[in-house]
């Protein structure tokens, strides 16, 4: 946690995140005069591929440039412990943003009456994406000892993932739709945007974040043995 504090990685995170919140919220509720906050938490799932990454991408890269891994690796520590707590410090920033800004909904309930079922929907919604984004940037992380390399995968793979939501509309081919369908991460998202508590989608990010997380732990323990 301190190391994002001690770099301006943290400051520029949580200025970048809150600043593009703000801002979208204005613009999709207070300025159209309306209490649908989907657009607003649409928007937000799509900035998150290009946000979430500038937490992840020094996590462990940084620690195999400045030839500090081995001290990881020797200590006393176990990987899986090592691994889960960067994620835990990455995920703790993250969350601590998303608290912050859903302060703006303060803003909204004071002159409408939107829908909380929704509302509390796409929050969920988008802590477990976020926490299935930052569990694949501590993954690429763990691959490379370039932060821009990191940040730069990350993105592709996040690109990829919401690149198989959009166009799985446009396939025909019904079983492929259907396997595109539970793979995509997006498509998951609007049960939780309707208010609805999605147990299958609950199961789906806890579990993709667990595999990224676990082949981080792979990575490493290969790498000790090496």
């Amino acid at each position: 946690m301190r190391s994002y504090f001690t770099t301006p990685i943290g400051y520029v995170f949580a200025a970048i995140f809150l600043s593009l919140s703000a801002a979208v919220f204005c613009y999709t509720t207070l300025y159209a005069l309306s209490a649908d906050t989907s657009t607003y938490f649409t928007a937000m799932l799509v900035a998150f591929v290009v946000l979430l990454p500038l937490l992840t991408m020094k996590t462990l890269s940084e620690e195999r440039k400045m030839r500090t891994e081995q001290l990881l690796l020797s200590s006393p520590v176990s990987l899986s412990g090592m691994v889960v707590a960067k994620f835990l410090a990455a995920f703790t920033v993250f969350f601590g943003c998303i608290l912050l800004s859903s302060l703006n909904f303060i803003i909204l309930y004071t002159h409408a009456e939107p829908n909380t079922a929704t509302i509390l929907g796409n929050l969920l919604a988008l802590i477990l994406v976020g926490m299935a984004f930052l569990a694949i940037g501590i993954f690429v992380s763990s691959l490379t000892e370039s932060q821009l390399a990191a940040s730069v995968i990350t993105v592709a793979i996040l690109l990829v993932l919401m690149i198989i939501s959009f166009a799985n509309s446009l396939i025909s081919v019904s079983w492929l739709r259907f396997l595109l369908s539970g793979l995509s991460v997006f498509s998951r998202f609007q049960n939780f945007a309707n208010g609805i508590f999605d147990v299958a989608s609950l199961v789906y990010y806890l579990s993709l974040t667990a595999v990224f997380l676990f082949l981080t732990v792979r990575v490493y323990d290969r790498r000790r043995y090496a």
